[in-house]
C-alpha cells in the first residue's frame, strides 16, 4: 500500500490512508477514486444531505468485504466534527456524523463508508421531517418496466394533490421518489401521509401497486414502502454510492430520462461526466404541502381503516392492526 494522501478540504487538512485499496473490484476503482468521486458531486450532494444526520455503512475492505453500520461516531474522530443527538425506535441514543461539508463527508469515506444513509431532519431541530420518500420496493417477478410504470403513476397522484415530485434511481433494483416538504409535520405526520399515498395508488390500480406489508399479500405487484418514512429511518441517499462491485449510484434522474435510463451504467465511473454535461436534476427542489395526503389519510381512518403495519423494531402504535403473519392468523 502507498502512503497516505493529504488533502485540503474546507479548511481542513484529511490524510486519506491506504488510497490505492481496490474497493470495486469490477474496473478497479480505489479509494482514493471514491474520494475523487465525491469531490466531483459535492455541490449536488450537499444540497439534498447537508446538515443532516447520517447512518455510516462501513465496508473498510471495499465493497465485497465485510460491513457493518454505524450510528455512532467513535470516540477518537477528531474534535472538529459535528454530530448530533439521534435515537432508535426504541428510544437508545447516539451521536451521529452530520454531513455538514465536505470534509465531514471525505472523513467518512476515510473510514470506509462508500455511501450514506440519511435521516429525513435537518439539524438542529430534528422533530421536523422535511422529506416525503417513495420507496418503489420490486416484489419478486417485477421487472424495472413495472417500476417506471408505477413511479409514473405515483407522480401523476401528487401531481393531482400540488406535489411536485422528483426521481432517482436506487442504486440498487428500485426506484426512489422524493418531494421536499415544508418544515411543518413530524415522522408520523409524513408517514401517515406516505401510507394515505400508497393505499390510493392500490385502490387505482390493484393489479400492479400495493400497499401490503406482508409480502405474503403482496403478489407480483411494486410495493409502496410507506415505512422508509417512519420516524428514525433512514433512506440510501442521492449521490452515494453502493456497495456493489460496480459502484452504482444512487443517481437522481429526469423523469425524461425514466424511460431509457439503465441503473447499472451509472456509476462513480460515468456519474461525474454526467453531471458535468446535464446539471443536476434535482436542483430547483422546492418545498411542498402534504395537507391533501393528510387529508385523505383523515379520510381513511374515518372509514373504519386502522393503521398500517409498522416494522417489527417499533413500539406497538396506537390504531395498529395486530402485528402478525396474515396467514398465521387465520391458523390461529
Amino acid at each position: 500500500m502507498s502512503a497516505g494522501v493529504e488533502l485540503e478540504v474546507d479548511g481542513r487538512t484529511l490524510t486519506i490512508s491506504h488510497p490505492d485499496k481496490v474497493y470495486f473490484s469490477k474496473r478497479g476503482e480505489t479509494k482514493l477514486d471514491l474520494v475523487r468521486y465525491y469531490q466531483a458531486v459535492a455541490d449536488p450532494l450537499l444540497g439534498v444531505i447537508g446538515d443532516r444526520p447520517l447512518l455510516l455503512e462501513r465496508y473498510p475492505d471495499g465493497a465485497s468485504g465485510k460491513s457493518w453500520f454505524q450510528k455512532r461516531v467513535p470516540k477518537t474522530a477528531p474534535d472538529w466534527l459535528r454530530t448530533v443527538e439521534v435515537s432508535t425506535p426504541n428510544g437508545t441514543t447516539s451521536d451521529a456524523l452530520v454531513a455538514h461539508d465536505l470534509a465531514h463527508v471525505l472523513w467518512a469515506v476515510n473510514q470506509g463508508c462508500l455511501g450514506f444513509h440519511v435521516w429525513p431532519n435537518h439539524v438542529p431541530d430534528l422533530r421536523i421531517a422535511d422529506e416525503l420518500r417513495i420507496d418503489l420496493d420490486p416484489s419478486p417477478g417485477i421487472t424495472f418496466d413495472d417500476l417506471r410504470g408505477a413511479a409514473v403513476r405515483t407522480r401523476e397522484l401528487l401531481a393531482e394533490l400540488g406535489i411536485d415530485a422528483l426521481v432517482k434511481t436506487s442504486g440498487s433494483r428500485g426506484l426512489h421518489i422524493y418531494a421536499m416538504l415544508e418544515p411543518r409535520w413530524d415522522g408520523y405526520q409524513v408517514r401517515a401521509a406516505a401510507v394515505a399515498l400508497a393505499r390510493e395508488l392500490e385502490r387505482r390500480f390493484p393489479d400492479d401497486i400495493t400497499a401490503q406489508w406482508w409480502k405474503e399479500e403482496r403478489g407480483s405487484r411494486v410495493f409502496i414502502d410507506y415505512n422508509q418514512n417512519a420516524p428514525h429511518k433512514t433512506v440510501f441517499g442521492a449521490w452515494s454510492v453502493r456497495p456493489k462491485v460496480g459502484g452504482q449510484v444512487s443517481t437522481p434522474i429526469t423523469w425524461q430520462e425514466l424511460d431509457t435510463v439503465v441503473p447499472d451504467e451509472l456509476t462513480l465511473a460515468t456519474v461525474p461526466a454526467r453531471l458535468s454535461e446535464r446539471g443536476d436534476p434535482w436542483a430547483d427542489r422546492t418545498p411542498q404541502s402534504i395537507e391533501e395526503l393528510l387529508t385523505m389519510s383523515d379520510e381513511d381512518m374515518a372509514a373504519g381503516m386502522m393503521d398500517a403495519p409498522w416494522p417489527p423494531q417499533y413500539p406497538k402504535m396506537p390504531n395498529e392492526p395486530p402485528r402478525v403473519q396474515p396467514s398465521r392468523a387465520k391458523k390461529d
